[in-house]
C-alpha cells in the first residue's frame, strides 16, 4: 500500500508584529480544517511578518507560540511547521520550527539571510541542514531566500520533499514560481512553497502563489494569487521512488563539498 502524506497549505495575510493576533487568526483557520491532515504548513515569520525589529516579537523555545504549536499539533494529530523569530543566547534567529503530533520539535535556522533587507545585520544565520523523518517521508525544510541557492538545496542527502516557507514579494514573484519548479526538477523531489499574502508595514505587497510541484516539475496544486486560503494536497511516496528509479538522473549528479 502506497505511503501518503496529506498536507494543508495555509496562505494567509499576517498582522504586523502581533504574535497574539496571528496565533488567533491561524487557530481559526486550522480548527476549521475538517479533513484528516498529516502536516500543516504556515508561512515564514507567521507571528509577525518579515520584521527587522526582532526585539518587538522575539520568543524563546518555550514561549507562547511554541506551546501553541504543540497544543494544536496534539489536538489535530498533525505536524505543524512555519518560521518565527526566536531569541537564544542573546542572538535572534529566523527559525523554522517543525512540531510533531507528539510535541517533539525539529528546528532549522535560515542560512541565507536576506541582505537586501538587512536581515543579515539583525539575525544570526544557521549553518546546519535538517532532514525530518515523518510518516514515511524525508522532508528538507528551508526558508524563503534559501530558494535562490540551489547548492544548499541540492540532494546530497536523500529526501522526498523540499519545503519552503516564505514572505516573497510581488515584484519578484516570477523568480519564486520559476525556482520552485526548478528545485523540484533538479532534485527529483516534491517541492512545496507556502507564501503569505497582503501588505506589510513597509508597504511591500505579497501575492501568495503557494504551490506544489512533483518530481517532474509538474504543478499539482496552487492557491489563487492574493487570496487567503487553505488548500489540501496528498503526496505519495511511490511517485518519488518510481520516478527516480525509472529515470535515474540523480545517479549522475555531481559530488561536492559545501563550505
Amino acid at each position: 500500500m502506497d505511503t501518503v502524506l496529506n498536507i494543508a497549505m495555509i496562505q494567509s495575510d499576517l498582522v504586523w508584529e502581533n504574535p497574539e493576533q496571528n496565533r488567533l487568526n491561524f487557530s481559526e483557520k486550522i480548527n476549521a480544517i475538517s479533513d484528516t491532515v498529516d502536516l500543516i504548513v504556515l508561512p515564514e515569520m507567521f507571528t509577525s511578518g518579515f520584521t527587522m525589529f526582532p526585539q518587538f516579537v522575539a520568543e524563546t523555545m518555550d514561549g507562547k507560540t511554541i506551546q501553541w504549536m504543540q497544543s494544536l499539533a496534539t489536538a489535530k494529530s498533525a505536524a505543524i511547521v512555519g518560521s518565527l523569530v526566536i531569541i537564544e543566547h542573546d542572538n535572534y534567529y529566523n527559525r523554522l520550527v517543525f512540531v510533531h503530533p507528539n510535541g517533539l520539535i525539529d528546528t532549522y535556522d535560515k542560512r541565507h539571510t536576506f541582505t537586501l533587507a538587512g536581515e543579515d545585520k539583525v539575525y544570526k544565520k544557521g549553518n546546519q541542514k535538517l532532514i525530518i523523518n515523518y510518516k514515511g517521508f524525508k522532508i528538507r525544510p528551508l526558508i524563503c531566500y534559501d530558494l535562490r541557492f540551489p547548492v544548499w538545496s541540492r540532494i546530497s542527502e536523500d529526501y522526498d520533499i523540499l519545503l519552503y516557507v516564505a514572505n516573497w514579494p510581488k515584484k519578484r514573484i516570477k523568480a519564486w514560481d520559476t525556482l520552485l519548479q526548478a528545485r523540484a526538477i533538479e532534485n527529483m523531489s516534491y517541492c512545496i512553497g507556502v507564501n503569505r499574502v497582503g501588505l506589510d508595514a513597509n508597504n511591500f505587497e505579497y501575492p501568495g502563489h503557494s504551490a506544489v510541484y512533483n518530481a517532474l516539475g509538474e504543478k499539482l496544486i496552487d492557491i489563487n494569487p492574493n487570496t487567503a486560503a487553505v488548500k489540501l494536497v496528498a503526496l505519495t511516496k511511490f511517485h518519488v521512488d518510481s520516478t527516480r528509479k525509472k529515470l535515474r538522473f540523480l545517479d549522475d549528479k555531481d559530488a561536492f563539498i559545501l563550505e
